[in-house]
């Protein structure tokens, strides 16, 4: 994966199911280099990126550990509640196994729907993972499109569309281009929505 411009954020973005969905719940209001490299900070911080030894650490401790400079996001205190509470979800739902969340979907719909109930997962977050999933992991149930809605499109429009340094640049481009559009009509954009990639 492409996601960080660092390689060791990098390679763990893509052997951990768990770092990638941190990463995307982090991935708002701040760039997506910064919220996709926060769970290898986590994970040298705490020796792993599992999240059932997150969970273990406490709330308190947990939030700490975030926070401690360089912080894993701009907004370390609510972020690192918000990625504590889907540690929590996690365990408690899916034996802490972050994969088991989209394993046995059978549908789209159903992708979203799980996504969308975990916490800092909006319809926007949870449709640009469904896209990131499909396209880059090769995670397709059926409908995944229809729910994906243009994110399932080709082109540059998502993270999930990254995967080298010359996407990344144009998946900025197309982002700045929507936003310029969108503010020029007075419409949400993504960013001013809560979700920034």
């Amino acid at each position: 994966m492409y996601l960080t411009g660092d390689d060791v954020a990098d390679q763990l973005l893509g052997s951990s199911d768990f770092a990638l969905l941190a990463g995307m719940l982090l991935d708002q209001q701040v760039t997506m280099e910064k919220a996709f490299s926060g769970p290898a900070v986590l994970k040298e911080r705490l020796g792993t990126v599992d999240p059932r030894a997150w969970v273990d650490l406490g709330e308190d401790e947990f939030v700490r550990q975030a926070s401690i400079p360089p912080a894993i996001h701009r907004f370390p205190g609510s972020m690192g509640k918000r990625l504590y509470d889907l540690c929590r979800v996690l365990v408690d739902e899916y034996d802490g196994d972050a994969s088991a969340v989209w394993a046995d979907v059978q549908t789209g719909a159903e992708l979203k729907k799980r996504l969308t109930a975990l916490p800092g997962f909006g319809d926007q977050k949870a449709r640009i993972f469904v896209a990131l999933l499909a396209k880059q992991r090769g995670i397709r149930p059926s409908g995944w499109e229809q729910v994906a809605g243009d994110y399932a499109l080709d082109g540059y429009r998502s993270v999930a569309d990254i995967t080298s340094p010359e996407t990344l640049v144009k998946v900025r481009a197309t982002k700045k281009a929507v936003k310029a559009a969108a503010k020029s009509a007075n419409l949400p954009t993504a960013e001013s929505a809560g979700d920034r990639s």
